[in-house]
């Protein structure tokens, strides 16, 4: 039978010396041969002259004229530079012109959703550490060194996991780094849920935190080597779409199961598993989701033919071509592809033409100015919530000075109350809660404490004569200068489980899903006009509309201003977000787009790090530092953006 692809060349400009798809030249039809310049045969040497080098001057060093075996150096170093970027330059237009005639289909909308589900991921796992907290806290007995070494630790593991897997992308692939880092993070986020101390705690999120990180960089990188130049800024900025859902997602499910303490089971004290544990679990569905999907992904043929492997690529294109054309209703449609040029693949150097792409200074400039500057403002908001609530809680503390209380049965709880100077004889507390109480200086005689659980409960300066503490978490450390006098503590309770009980705030569920709802209209507005207006007009404007409305928080300082300002700071910087991932997959070239994506993201992750304990340091202290430093990083973020060159049309490299 005659091969039906025999008279279907596909032709890139005129002859070349590259090798062919299912010709023959060179190595497995796949040759590479550089013209370099003809050695000299007559070139003098030291043996037959009789002189050596160093001893023979040449007439026209004295005048400054260079030898002529530099001027032959030179050319030929720059030819084959030259000949690199014109590689490097018709492979990428080729490139195009493949996956333009492969067509927008099938194929990208399902490679979209599975992509989309790990970037899901990684915005679950932002916010894991910080929904669990509250609950894990009493299951763990964390102290507040504990719960900061946490929430730090997670971002340094994601920094740590996006250089990792960023490198590693360019050189074993895409698709195969993206599965390994989603399988360690599903693994070790399955095995943190059960983890009892808190040293098993760290290491298992530590592990899970590396794994995830990897996302970021490969699948902007990944995604991008399959969408042609005309599709790529808007269905990019869809993509970042999953980080937002990522984030409803998170919010939702920690709202509707973390409050739910009652759900799980335990195994006397030494097993523990609570509805926070239940959530560490769910929040791994969109990871494991997405690595199920991957299973069924081909790796990126850009990769492929970088490393020459177009064997491999040569059939995933034609893949691509045929899920999408099929599913248009042409399946008749032949994809007519014989011929791919081979670029040189032996070490080559990473070529980059600064003109076109900015500075490196300015990029990561950039990317310091803009991240600080949100993760700053993203910690410092709900931490000044939480400080507004306390201000709210504390001002409404009531007072009890020298009361004197006989033969009274405390039957209900007590909360945010200070008592001063009292007495309490032969009183019953039995069966209650004692929330943020505080006793100074008082007198408890014969008295019955039965069934008690407490949270931030104090007894300072008191002399307890004749009572009896029976089944209650008031231990030795809530007994401060006290002085003890025939009294008794029996079946004491211990655990941090049972020593401290707090209702979960339902609000701080309700302001993260607030602010990544928020970012939905400034994802759609990004994507609609990313090709339309430019990723430069698109990163500089949004930053310095950004850094404006930063000074309202100066008008207004209320926990309803503050969710608002939140809202509308998400809603326009993930424009600024958006079109920095855009115009980083296009300024790097394939063999170190995914190593440069990681190095940028993994100094995303530092500057999380950096602006929560930078702006954090400054939460009921003053807000004019936190909205000063947030003005200058996004002014300065915006305006060195608006001196990069505009990538819209920019074939990728």
């Amino acid at each position: 039978m005659a091969d039906p692809y025999a008279n279907n060349v596909y032709h890139q400009g005129g002859d070349d010396s590259y090798g062919t798809y299912g010709e023959g030249g060179g190595q497995d039809g796949y040759g590479y041969q550089a013209n370099y310049p003809p050695h000299e045969e007559d070139t003098a040497s030291d043996a037959t002259e009789g002189h050596d080098e160093e001893d023979q001057l040449y007439e026209g060093e004295y005048q400054g004229i260079p030898h002529p075996d530099e001027v032959k150096a030179a050319q030929a170093k720059s030819r084959a530079a030259g000949s690199a970027v014109s590689e490097l330059e018709e492979l990428s237009e080729q490139y195009e012109d493949i996956i333009e005639d492969c067509g927008h289909g099938r194929f990208q909308w399902t490679l979209f959703t599975v992509l989309g589900l790990a970037l899901m991921a990684d915005g679950v796992e932002c916010f894991v550490v910080a929904f669990v907290l509250p609950s894990a806290e009493k299951d763990l007995c964390l102290s507040n060194a504990e719960k900061g070494m946490l929430g730090l630790m997670v971002f340094l593991s994601m920094m740590v996991g996006a250089f990792l897997w960023g490198g590693l992308a360019d050189k074993v692939g895409r698709r195969r780094c993206l599965i390994v880092a989603l399988a360690i993070n599903c693994i070790f986020a399955f095995l943190s849920s059960f983890a009892q101390g808190y040293g098993f705690f760290l290491f298992f999120r530590l592990l899970s935190g590396i794994g995830i990180g990897g996302t970021v960089p490969i699948v902007y990188s990944y995604f991008s080597e399959f969408l042609q130049v005309d599709k790529r800024g808007e269905h990019l900025s869809w993509l970042c779409m999953f980080w937002m859902i990522g984030g409803i997602y998170a919010s939702f499910t920690a709202w509707g199961i973390i409050p739910r303490y009652g759900w799980g089971f335990s195994m006397g004290t030494e097993f523990q598993f609570h509805s926070w544990r239940v959530f560490v679990l769910v929040a791994a569905l969109p990871a494991i989701a997405s690595l199920v999907g991957l299973t069924f992904m081909p790796e990126s043929p850009r990769f492929l033919l970088e490393n020459a492997k177009h064997d491999e690529a040569w059939m995933i294109l034609k893949q691509v071509h045929d899920t999408n054309w099929r599913a248009k209703g042409q399946p008749e449609k032949v994809f007519t592809v014989t011929h791919i040029k081979a670029p040189k693949t032996a070490e080559d150097e990473f070529i980059e033409i600064q003109a076109a792409t900015g500075t490196a200074v300015q990029r990561w400039a950039l990317h310091v100015c803009s991240l600080v500057d949100y993760y700053g403002l993203s910690v410092w908001f709900p931490d000044m919530i939480k400080h507004l609530q306390h201000e709210e809680y504390e001002s409404k503390v009531k007072v009890f000075h020298r009361e004197r209380v006989e033969n009274f049965h405390f039957n209900f709880s007590l909360e945010n109350q200070i008592h001063k100077e009292g007495e309490y004889i032969h009183d019953k507390f039995v069966s209650i809660e004692m929330k943020s109480v505080q006793f100074e200086d008082s007198l408890f005689e014969d008295c019955l404490f039965e069934d008690i659980r407490s949270t931030d409960t104090v007894f300072e300066n008191c002399t307890i004569r004749s009572t009896v503490f029976h089944n209650t978490d008031l231990l030795e450390e809530k007994f401060i200068d006290c002085r003890m006098e025939n009294t008794s503590f029996e079946h004491s309770k211990h655990g941090c489980h049972l020593d401290t009980v707090e209702d979960n705030d339902v609000l701080i569920y309700l302001v993260s899903f607030l602010g990544s709802l928020a970012v939905l209209p400034g994802n759609i507005i990004s994507a609609l006009y990313m090709e339309k207006i430019g990723r430069v007009k698109i990163i500089g404007g949004s930053m310095l509309i950004s850094a404006g409305c930063t000074f309202f928080l100066f008008l207004s300082f209320s926990q309803s201003a503050i969710i608002a300002l939140q809202c509308l700071f998400c809603g326009i910087s993930v424009a600024a977000w958006n079109g920095i991932e855009v115009v980083t997959v296009e300024l790097y070239p394939a063999s170190k787009r995914a190593t440069a994506f990681g190095v940028l993201n993994a100094l995303c992750k530092l500057a999380a790090v950096l602006g929560s304990s930078i702006f954090s340091s400054f939460v009921g202290i003053t807000k004019a530092i936190p909205i000063l430093l947030s003005f200058a990083a996004l002014v300065c973020g915006g305006l060195v953006a608006l001196r990069l060159p505009d990538t819209r049309e920019k074939i990728l490299q």
